[in-house]
Order: C-alpha cells, then structure tokens, then sequence
C-alpha cells in the first residue's frame, strides 16, 4: 500500500478525489477539489494541482484523455478501502467536509436495512436464502450480486438418505445439522438393490450422525481394512456410495446463483472490454474459484478485492466484496457483489456484511 509513502495533505486530497469520482463518474479536475474543501487548508487549484500531479507519479491517479481531469486507479482504491477498513487511520482525511467523506465509519442506513429485510420475505431454506441473495445484492449494488452455496467443508452430518433412480444411478440427499439440504445423482460402477441402499443409509446414520462430514468417507475406507469378512459386504456398498459423491464437496458441481450482468452492461462503455469481461464472467467454474480464493468461510469477515486481473485481464476494472455466511455454525456459503471500481465502497462492504449475517435471523436455525 502506498500509505506509507503519502504527506497527510496527499492522503486528504487522494481521499476527495476518490470521492468526487464515486459520485460523479468524470474525471476529477484541481477546481473541483479546491471547491470541495474552500478557505481550509490554504488548498488552492495551483497547489492541488502540484499535489495531483505527485499522486499520479506514485500511480495513484492517472490521466485518462488531455482534459485536466484525473481518475484513480486500481492502487488508489485498494488505499480507500483499507481506510474505510481502519476507520483510525482513515480520520486523518477528516478535514474535507467536517468529516470527509468515505473517511469515517457509518452504520448501514434504517432505509436500506429494511429494503434488505424486505426482500428476504417468505425464505425459508438455504437454497431461496442464496437465490434471494444474488438478487438483493444486484439490486442495491448496481453490479453483479453472487451467492456460492459452500461444500461440505465444516458441515456436520445429521441424516442421508439413498433412493434407487434406475439401472446403475441413486439419488443421495443430504442434510446437514445446520439445516442445508443437498442432493446429487450417483453414477455407480455395480447395481445395488433397495435393500442395500436402505442398509447403507442406515449403517451412516447411526454410526456418523455428528461426524464432520469430510471425515466420514475416510473412516468407511478405514473400517472396511479392519473390519472381519462378514462385514465387508455392507461396507463395500457404503464406500462406493461415498466414492460416487454421496459426501462429496460441491466444488465439482458446485451451487452458484449470479445476477445482474445487465448491470455490468450499462455501465461499460467500451464494447470489446465488455465482451472479454462477459466472457470471464459467464464461466461460472470461474466464478467458484474466484470466491474460494479470495473469501475464507472460516473467518466472518468482509474481504474486498480492488482489480480482479489476475483473475482475468478483462476483469482489471472490477472489485470484489464478498463475505462468509453462517449458518447454524457452519459455513453456509458465499455472498458477493462484483463492480466496477466506482462503486459506493463503505455502504457495499456493510451491505453485504448485513446480508451475510442474516442468513442466521432468516433461516431461525440455532448455533451448534
């Protein structure tokens, strides 16, 4: 971060100029700034532009076209989210407006909490939960709002249940002691009868009720090596089952609710950057990836990405503000906004920390 680097004058007009960008979408001029802040500080537009051009040799800001505006850049806003992170550090800023404006911490509105509360009418599973999701964060974001539903990573087993589909193929619905239902085809490599299935359900939930679930298939394979010859029988059916995917993680096939491309549409102007950027967005499998990288369902925290290039270079002008939700004490999955940088950084980032949250009031499931 170049924070460091940067006189507290530097830091205060820096912080303007993002400001005055977020809210306006044109490049920002030395006039402008000097407005912003009148008599104070003996800021005039000859000293701003001094101070300017010093921030856009540290690659703060840059130049788009031969106007005076300048816009900042990726780097700019990584330093602006870390002050509205660190609200301490952010009240050196606070010279602006009495207290500048994207410097101080302010609680999510009563207005936006109950358009958010609102929205979440009449959801009553984790799977409308997440659906629900993307839709609100798309709405109040202007961007892309994304809902990962989490793999069983951290998850607890509280009941399986198997039920033959045809030749070769059942169905295995899971449920979790936090309440998340989950169910997959099974390709199996041998026929296994009702009977069998019933039993295999059976021997799983009376043995690994309240195991982890990542730790269930290990321990079958475990038992089979120990277990005297009469046993095998039944525990071959079990293995098999869970080698298919019965206790798998979602990765492969991982639930995923994304809306509001047409939010990313409107707001691109360039037709090629936004084709290459639609592209990158509509491989979902990147989509998973791009939220298990950035966003630790083990820490109940907002982590917001500035530039996604390394993601995708058509993604350089997005940011990524996601967190963890909780569900029951388990990691229920992932709600994310996708934007483009000029985006109100201090409401989205409380926004989706409200929404990831609720999903515990929504759902009324008790923590483990």
């Amino acid at each position: 971060m170049p924070d460091a680097r940067l006189s507290p004058r530097e830091r205060l007009v820096l912080t303007a100029i993002i400001d005055l960008y977020i809210a306006t979408g044109e490049p920002v001029a030395s006039q402008a700034v000097a407005r912003l802040f009148g008599d104070r500080e003996g800021l005039s537009s000859a000293t701003l532009r001094n101070v300017m051009a010093a921030l856009g040799e540290a690659g703060l800001l840059e130049q788009p076209h031969t106007s005076a505006g300048r816009v900042p850049t990726a780097a700019a806003f990584r330093y602006y989210v870390e002050q509205i992170m660190q609200p301490g550090r952010a009240a050196l800023a606070a010279y602006a407006s009495g207290a500048a404006p994207g410097s101080v911490e302010l609680p999510l509105s009563e207005a936006r909490r109950g358009q958010i509360e609102e929205s979440y009418t009449g959801v009553a599973s984790t799977h409308e939960y997440l659906e629900r999701t993307s839709h609100v964060l798309a709405l109040i974001s202007s961007g892309l709002g994304v809902a990962l539903a989490s793999s069983t990573a951290g998850q607890v087993l509280e009941h399986i249940h198997f039920s033959r589909l045809s030749t070769g193929r059942v169905l295995a619905v899971l449920v979790t002691q936090a309440g998340a239902v989950q169910d997959r085809v099974l390709a199996l490599d041998h026929q296994l009868t009702p009977v069998e299935l019933e039993t295999a359900g059976s021997y799983l939930n009376e043995n690994f009720r309240g195991w982890p679930i990542e730790r269930i298939r290990a321990e079958v394979k475990r038992r089979m090596e120990m277990e005297r010859e009469a046993y095998r029988e039944l525990l071959a059916s079990v293995e098999e089952l869970c080698r298919k995917g019965a206790l798998a993680g979602s990765e492969s096939g991982a639930t995923i609710f994304v809306e509001g491309i047409a939010n990313l549409i409107s707001a691109e102007q360039d037709r090629e950057r936004l084709r290459q950027m639609l592209l990158a967005l509509e491989a979902k499998e990147r989509l998973v990836e791009l939220l298990n990288a950035y966003v630790d369902g083990h820490r109940q925290e907002v982590r917001v990405v500035v530039g996604l290039d390394d993601t995708s270079p058509a993604m350089q002008d997005l940011v990524l503000i996601g967190a963890p939700a909780r569900l029951g004490g388990g990691n229920l999955g992932t709600v994310a906004v996708i934007a483009p940088t000029r985006i109100q950084y201090q409401e989205m980032i409380q926004a989706v920390s409200y929404i990831a949250r609720l999903s515990e009031r929504i759902l009324d499931v008790p923590a483990a």
